[in-house]
């Protein structure tokens, strides 16, 4: 039986950790040549060593998405290692919470520049690879050779909200409304763009807070007391989260676009 992604290749940002990991280990599974794209280098070259040893392809492009001429080296590096690209997953994120008085202008920017100037920056930068390459083929020949895909991956809390979350909130609800018109923009050329907002997930912006001055992590006690109002019962994986974007790159959504897909064990 042929694998769901088969030849093609995908560009998954924050792939050295969580859901980006856990993704790139599941696309290179279904056949895909992977470019994991992370700022952090050594976890990145943990994950192409996994997936190498799995019997996959990958490489890793360093870069931070803040900056577009950072996701067009990314892009470059892809298509130097294997010739093309065909799917872009844009799962990098971060978080610095406070709450809305205690928000400085600096953590605001921050999280904007990570989670929601990063994936315009990403989408800009594959144009000349997934809307310029079916653009030719349907010159060419009158259709694409096959649907290409961008998945987004947003967050529940910015359809429901998130006390202390002013800046991730408003980014992530960002991204929602990118997925929609890039969805409109790009369909002609046959590329599905669409968007996963998982709910908690067991991550490191989740666990437990190593100190009190730490950038990442939740208040001790947080996960059980969300984990009690969850009608699946449990935490979510980061796998639960992966297999979700697999679908949305893969043949079998290829009449799914624009469309934002909550992924949360039943918390929203």
């Amino acid at each position: 039986m042929e694998k769901l992604l088969s030849g093609r290749v995908a560009v998954i940002t924050g792939g050295g950790r969580g859901i980006g990991e856990a993704t790139a280990k599941l696309f290179a599974s279904e056949g895909a040549a992977i470019v994991v794209a992370d700022i952090d280098e050594e976890p990145a070259l943990a994950v192409k060593a996994s997936i190498e040893t799995a019997g996959g392809k990958a490489v890793v492009a360093r870069g931070d998405i803040r900056f577009k001429e950072e996701c067009d080296k990314i892009f470059a590096a892809a298509a130097a290692a294997f010739g093309h690209v065909d799917i872009l997953v844009n799962n990098a994120g971060t978080t610095r919470d406070k709450v809305i008085h205690q928000m400085t202008d600096e953590l605001w920017q921050f999280v904007i520049d990570i989670c929601l100037k990063g994936p315009f920056n990403m989408m800009r930068a594959a144009a000349p690879y997934l809307r310029d390459t079916a653009k030719a083929e349907l010159e060419k020949d009158g259709k694409v050779a096959y649907q290409r895909k961008i998945v987004n991956v947003s967050s529940t809390a910015a359809l429901r909200g998130n006390p202390g979350q002013v800046n991730y909130t408003a980014a992530k609800a960002g991204v929602v409304g990118m997925t929609k018109t890039m969805a409109r923009e790009w369909g002609r050329f046959g590329v599905n763009v669409n968007c996963v907002t998982p709910g908690f997930v067991d991550t490191r912006l989740t666990k437990p807070k190593e100190s009190k001055d730490s950038p990442y992590g939740l208040a001790p006690g947080a996960a059980e007391n969300i984990k009690k109002v969850l009608a699946l019962g449990r935490i979510g994986q980061p796998s639960d989260i992966a297999n979700a974007i697999l679908f949305l790159s893969s043949p079998l959504s290829d009449w799914i676009t624009g469309q934002t897909i909550v992924v949360d064990g039943g918390l929203t």
